[in-house]
């Protein structure tokens, strides 16, 4: 039998985020050696990684960075996937998130396909992440990555569970003045989960279909056809409130808009980008 012991297993697991069996099966070929057995299953992962392509990676994390921009701050988001959150929370998967954002800030990617092709570490970040998804095991993805600009970025990441890392990621924009109020804002947008930051970015054919929606209810409901109108424009609002940022309700003092605590500080949100692992 080889010389092992079940401390050793744990470590190598730890370093790899291997299966248990995969990690006994490495150290019985490598004769009790770790670093032999870690090299055994690095190797035996990239044999493994095309098999890996059909599995579903919901688990992982995201992880953000605010740099100097030229004019102002620049703030870089990304979600990194993979197959469990056993996997999501081990180092090397960790320190993997932290090359693919360093990777993501240098590069200037806007999307998981430039990030993919970005240079890191003498390759590009898909060879550096097939290389990982070798030595853990498991399948992992660059999901996507955003970017947004302005005077001032704010930056909350927030941790769905103690043991993992963080599950949410929200970057905010906004003019110098509106700095003190932008890391509540962050919070706020990452509990309420907005998709537009003002009436006139919601798409045309959005407002559409949730007036033809609301005036559809309303004819079912029986509602007098001369109150249409006003019900149709009443439901409509609701929906901003409900999807439209600077129209919600805001988190720490519900008797204000998100809007009209930003204008009371003097200044302005210009943009906003909110992440959630496998959403």
């Amino acid at each position: 039998m080889a010389n092992y012991t079940a401390a050793d297993i744990k470590a190598l697991r730890e370093r790899t985020g291997a299966g248990m069996l995969d990690v006994k099966k490495a150290l019985d070929e490598a004769n009790g050696d770790s670093d032999k057995a870690l090299e055994i299953i690095r190797v035996k992962g990239l044999k493994g990684v095309a098999k890996r392509e059909g599995r579903a990676a919901s688990e992982g994390l995201v992880t953000a960075s605010v740099v100097d921009g030229p004019e102002g701050k620049v703030g870089v988001l990304v979600e990194l996937n993979a197959e469990t959150d056993f996997v999501a929370k081990n180092e090397k998967f960790l320190a993997l998130a932290e090359k693919v954002l360093a990777a993501a800030v240098a590069s200037g990617a806007a999307d998981a396909e430039a990030l993919l092709a970005a240079p890191t570490e003498g390759g590009t970040v898909s060879e550096l992440v097939d290389e990982s998804a070798a030595t853990l095991g498991e399948k992992i993805v660059v999901r996507r990555v955003a970017r947004v600009s302005g005077e001032n970025v704010a930056v909350y990441l927030h941790k769905t569970a103690k043991d993992l890392p963080a599950q949410i990621g929200v970057i905010v924009a906004s003019d110098a003045a509106a700095a003190e109020v932008a890391d509540d804002v962050a919070k706020h947008i990452a509990a309420y989960s907005p998709l537009y930051l003002n009436r006139e970015d919601v798409p045309e054919q959005t407002v559409a279909d949730e007036r033809r929606i609301a005036e559809e209810i309303a004819r079912n409901e029986g509602k007098p056809e001369a109150a249409l109108p006003k019900i149709v424009e009443g439901r409509l609002g609701g929906f901003f409130k409900d999807q439209v940022l600077l129209e919600q309700a805001y988190a720490r003092d519900p008797k204000k808009s998100v809007g009209q605590v930003v204008t009371e500080s003097g200044g302005n949100v210009t943009g906003f980008v909110r992440f959630r692992v496998g959403a």
